[in-house]
Order: structure tokens, then sequence, then C-alpha cells
């Protein structure tokens, strides 16, 4: 924990419970900073893995569990949770989740001004409450962004232009860099690509392997190393990345580093690639919050909604009749916003990477 300082606005965010939104909230919290009059002091409440990259943002003073998984109501821990906090003063509180429970532990914290979006339909347990227009703001960070202002400006459509969101920016120390790479064996000695071939919401945002594996297997010929990022769930399919490379002379030059890191060390090590390249996920926004090079792949999600804010980012996609409709799975049965896309399309991006 941060050490706190005394006579300052105390801020508490109740933060969203994916790991990409989570790094889209740190806009929020620049903006808090930059919007301040005095000093402000920001914590946020948020799920025990979110620790990893809330640690990574300098905004951020303290970090409060939220010990309750995403989905459970659980009202009794709720409310003792929300008591917890009534001697913490906080002055405001932002909610990014939409949901009624979200609501909660603020309300029983006592904490005089309570702000998000109608959501579950919250009146009463928020008093700062803001109706959401998506046709205005059609970015997860722009809503994100748009809670660190007054209503009133909020709700000036003339004044209130969100075009200058400041883009996320973790922090990473060369220390735990170099403790990562002596635990996983790992060096530098070649140009460094890495790979996130999951996708948590679904089969839908996922490129497949064959395609992975032919990206790898050309810049491993040009003289690079990949590395390969994910959960536990991802890395049957890091596996059958590699075993597509036939040759022992690609393979060696691959490591499936899927289910076998941290996040805090997936973090640290991402942060010396040279290139990544990622499905819409957790882990491209992330990527793009350590300032290196990032094409994110696009199928049934829109990179309007949710692209990577990070200054060296491309984007490719199809842009087919079909997509995006944001399924898990394809409803047409064949993927073709992603089967179709070329690994020669991510190259092509790659290489325009100054």
């Amino acid at each position: 924990m941060k050490q706190q300082q005394a006579g300052i606005k105390k801020i508490l965010v109740i933060g969203p419970s994916w790991v990409g939104d989570m790094i889209m909230a740190q806009s929020l919290f620049i903006l808090l900073k930059q919007l301040a009059s005095a000093h402000i002091q920001i914590d946020v409440m948020a799920p025990t893995w979110s620790a990893a990259i809330l640690e990574r943002m300098p905004e951020v003073s303290n970090i409060i569990d939220m010990p309750l998984g995403h989905g459970q109501l659980q009202l009794k821990a709720r409310y003792q949770l929300g008591k917890s906090l009534v001697p913490s003063q906080y002055d405001q509180s932002i909610l990014l989740p939409n949901s009624l429970k979200s609501a909660l532990v603020p309300f029983w914290a006592s904490i005089p001004k309570r702000t998000g979006f109608v959501g579950e339909m919250r009146y009463g347990l928020l008093n700062d409450i803001r109706k959401l227009d998506k046709s205005r703001l059609t970015m997860t960070v722009q809503r994100f962004a748009a809670l660190a202002y007054n209503k009133s400006e909020m709700d000036n459509k003339e004044n209130f232009l969100l075009k200058n969101i400041p883009i996320p920016v973790l922090k990473v120390s060369p220390e735990k860099v170099s403790l990562a790479l002596d635990k996983f064996q790992l060096n530098t000695d070649k140009p460094i690509l890495s790979l996130c071939p999951g996708a948590e919401y679904g089969p839908a945002k996922q490129w497949p392997a064959r395609h992975y594996a032919a990206l790898a297997k050309e810049k491993i010929n040009e003289g690079w190393q990949v590395w390969i990022f994910g959960s536990e769930k991802d890395r049957t399919i890091g596996e059958s990345i590699a075993q597509q490379l036939s040759d022992s002379s690609l393979k060696v030059q691959m490591t499936n580093l899927c289910g076998d890191t941290a996040l805090a060390e997936a973090i640290d090590l991402m942060s010396i690639s040279q290139a990544v390249v990622s499905n819409d996920s957790g882990l491209m926004h992330m990527a793009a919050a350590l300032g290196v090079n990032v094409v994110g792949i696009y199928g049934s999600s829109d990179p309007k909604f949710t692209p990577p804010l990070g200054k060296q980012c491309r984007m490719v996609n199809l842009n087919m009749d079909c997509s995006p409709c944001f399924k898990r799975t394809c409803p047409l049965g064949h993927t073709d916003c992603l089967e179709k896309l070329s690994p020669e399309l991510v190259l092509q991006a790659m290489e325009s990477f100054s």
C-alpha cells in the first residue's frame, strides 16, 4: 500500500472486472489528476488479479481488494465491506461497472458523492447519476473518462469533447524485467515478437493458430524469437502454434509462456518486445499501455469501440458485411472474418512501424 497524504480529496474508484477495461481505466485516473484543483488520492477497489496492473499505474495510491467474484451478489459481505470503508472518509466514489451490485459498497460506505451511469437502474444508490449517450460516447475509454468531469460539463455537448483523452501508460522497472528473464531463462539476443493468441470472450475473437504459426515462422526466419503469452486456458493454442513449426531450428526460437507467467511477469516481459500481435483482448490493451508496437486483430469485435490506445498501434480487420457481430461464436459457423485475414496483412501492418 502506498503512503497516504492527509488533507486531500479522496476518491474511491470501483474498478472493472476485465484486463482491457482496467487498462483503459487509467485514462480516467490521469484525467482526474489533471483536472483536480488540489491534491487528490485515488484508491481503486478491484479484483485481486488486477493488483499487477494497478501497481504499475503511478496515479493509484491504494488498491483495495474486492474479495467477491464477478457475478456474486452476497449482500451481507458487500454490506460489511462498505461499512469497513466508512473510516476512510472518501469524498467521492466513481463506479466503472454498470451493475447494481457494484453500487452497494459505496452506498454502505456512506460516501457523499457517488458517480456513475444509470446502468441497472441505480437511482438512489448513486446521487451523481449520468445517462449514457452511446451515440456520443462510442468508445469504452470515453465512457470511463467522461466520469472525470462534472455532470454539467459532461452534458454540455458543445464544450465537452473527448478528443484528447490521455492514453494509459504502465510503468515497468528494469529490475523486475531482469528477474522475469532469469526465472524463465529468456534472453534478449534477438528481437522479440510476442503473440497473444487467446481471447477470454470466445473463439469469434481468436485468429487461427495456423495463421499465428505462419507469422511466427516468417519472423523467426528473419532472425527474431517468439514468445507466446496467455493464461492456462491458452496453453493448448500456444502448443498448437509451436507444433506447426515442423523444423526444430524454428521451434527452438519459440517459447510458450501460456499459463506459466503471473500477470505481473507477463507485463514485465512483454514490455521489452519489439512487436506484439494479439487478438482483441486484455493483453492487447496491456501491450499498448507498455508503449510497444502492437498489431490488434479484430474479428467479431469493433476496433472503433475498443481500439488499442498506445501511440504505436495498428488494427487489422476485413470489414466484412457480417462483422462486427459481437458474438462469442460465429453465428454463421465459418468465422471468415478471421479465417480469411491472412498473415500477410499482419506482416504489412508490422512493417508500417517506424
